[in-house]
């Protein structure tokens, strides 16, 4: 499917994705994936229901979700090319996201973030009620260890 604003467009199409310049921004531009390696962002765009943003046909931004497509979903991966943020970018692409037909009926939305509480917080995201609830497996440097590079 593709949605279009303006000069942008946004398409679910994993074949019109820049896995190159996706890997580029999340290792070297994002707090959450800092040194990922190529294949690993490759694998991640295979498991998912993944959403680029493009200007004039130039990937400016993506998002991915982790799902089962019945009963869950993760939102993960969600950026916006820094050239091209003020602009009302996020919000239209979680939008698009939020309403995507494939995406519907979930019983849980979750998402990680250090600084976007505001947008998420307009499209119903919430902290956890019971976060003791809540358990992970957290391994700070595997991005590292799959490379080669120091601890």
């Amino acid at each position: 499917m593709v949605w279009q604003k303006d000069e942008f467009i946004i398409s679910d199409e994993k074949s019109e994705l820049d896995a190159e310049y996706i890997h580029e921004y999340l290792s070297t531009k994002s707090y959450w994936a800092e040194d990922i390696p190529f294949e690993t962002v490759k694998r991640s765009i295979d498991g998912s229901s993944c959403f680029g943003m493009y200007y004039y046909g130039k990937q400016i931004g993506f998002a991915r979700v982790v799902t089962d497509h019945a009963t869950f979903g993760y939102l993960a991966d969600v950026f916006i090319d820094e050239n091209y943020r003020g602009k009302g970018l996020s919000k239209w692409l979680m939008e698009v996201i939020m309403a995507h037909p494939h995406l519907q009926g979930f019983r849980r939305w979750m998402l990680g973030t250090r600084d976007a509480h505001r947008l998420y917080e307009q499209f119903g995201f919430e902290p956890l009620e019971n976060p003791k609830r809540v358990m992970h497996i957290y391994n700070a440097d595997v991005y590292k260890k799959q490379t080669g590079g120091s601890e």
